[in-house]
């Protein structure tokens, strides 16, 4: 048993504790929150700081950690995207080589679970020795091609099932964005999310089931608005997107363009029974933010990647749009193609720098609790109470417990 006590707990499901006490068992697991006056001093491991949950980074590509510094910054999205298609196939080994030292940076810088984005199975091994907990998004496209659904499905399917459950990790099948999905593979995909709702041996056609959260069985994951080429090309079929699609050979000719933001195409195709996560959301309006929860009947997500953001197209989401809606807001770092490193932390510190209304508390649950809740990991991780194993940050904060631009993080367990 240890007995460790800081300047302040933040149990995030519970008002800040000062001088308090988090007693825990040799696994980890929390077995009471108190006082410090209750207790022995020479009982107690003594901290500078703040004891926070582990963090939780809710999106990220871990096969792409060998292209860190090939993207230059502020291209915007689409350069970015040709630059990710044509600069992604390495030697094996510094592929994994990579995957390898990204997961272990991950859990120095606090993280305890990730929701990880998975075009190939290149990420699996790590995975099933990580102490980090995945949710492992088997991502498909197929540039809104229907006669493309069939194949490109199968083929993930394969890659789906060489992707473990094993030790807590989860996996489901996921959409890429809305404009490289067409309707027949968002049906493909809801079906075979669907089946592993009901039956996930025969949905993964394993005979090792997923560990299912109590509410809902999958979370959905797709990438949303993250520049605004992507809504002018479904409002008005103009813009920059249709020479993204000239590019890579793909026509378009049968698209229409239905005079409503990319959000909506996604809305009428999901399943709105699964929670749903939405990424990046860096154009997002007040009126779809509205749209998406009332849809959402599984729960909804908006999951921001400030950095990435900032590393790409130079701008941020406008968090203030989120609180006003009550949203739930979780926080991502994308891969070290698209940011300087994978810390939670860092994300955190950028919308305190930037957009400095949001408060620390919401911040710290951003980073904590909700993204737990996406994953469907909060019966364990996202925040310090009793029966939880959610593992221990300290963060020095300053003397108005604020995050600076010199916060460090520290693991405690």
């Amino acid at each position: 048993m240890r007995k460790l006590t800081a300047g302040y707990i933040y149990p995030v499901s519970s008002p800040p504790i000062q001088n308090g006490v988090v007693i825990v068992d040799g696994t980890g697991k929390i077995l009471q929150l108190d006082k410090r006056e209750n207790h022995d001093p020479a009982t107690l491991e003594m901290h500078r700081g703040a004891i926070v949950p582990g963090f939780v980074n809710a999106h990220c590509h871990l096969e792409l950690s060998h292209m860190k510094g090939v993207a230059p910054t502020g291209t915007g999205l689409l350069p970015f995207l040709h630059t990710v298609v044509n600069f992604r196939h390495v030697p094996q080994e510094q592929i994994d080589a990579a995957i390898g030292q990204a997961d272990r940076d991950m859990y120095a810088a606090g993280i305890v679970a990730a929701g990880d984005i998975s075009n190939k199975a290149d990420t699996a091994a790590v995975k099933s020795l990580s102490p980090i907990r995945y949710y492992t998004f088997v991502e498909m496209f197929d540039f809104l091609k229907d006669d493309w659904a069939q194949k490109t499905f199968d083929g993930y399917m394969k890659i789906f099932e060489q992707h473990s459950t094993e030790g807590g990790n989860r996996k489901s099948c996921v959409p890429h964005a809305p404009y490289t999905v067409s309707k027949k593979l968002f049906s493909l995909i809801n079906q075979a999310n669907q089946l592993a709702v009901r039956s996930p041996q025969s949905a993964v056609r394993s005979p090792k089931s997923v560990v299912h959260s109590p509410q809902s069985a999958v979370t959905v994951s797709i990438h949303n608005q993250e520049t605004v080429h992507e809504d002018e090309f479904f409002i008005s079929k103009k813009g920059d997107f249709l020479e993204f699609y000239k590019a890579f050979n793909v026509p378009v000719d049968e698209f229409r363009a239905s005079g409503k933001p990319s959000i909506y195409y996604a809305l009428e195709n999901m399943d709105p029974r699964h929670r749903t996560l939405f990424v990046h959301n860096t154009m997002t309006q007040p009126a779809e933010i509205k749209a998406a929860q009332k849809w959402g009947t599984g729960g909804c997500f908006w999951c921001s990647c400030p950095n990435a953001n900032l590393y790409i197209e130079n701008r941020l989401p406008h968090y203030q749009r989120f609180l006003d809606a009550g949203a739930k807001v979780c926080l991502g770092t994308d891969s070290l193609t698209s940011n300087w490193q994978l810390s939670i932390l860092e994300e955190m510190k950028t919308i305190a720098r930037f957009q400095s209304y949001v408060p620390f508390g919401t911040l710290l649950r951003w980073a904590t609790l909700n993204g737990a809740e996406a994953l469907g990991f909060e019966a364990d991780l996202g925040s310090i109470e009793v029966g939880k194993t959610p593992g221990l940050n300290l963060l020095d904060l300053d003397e108005g417990q604020q995050l600076t631009n010199a916060t460090a993080v520290k693991r405690l367990l």
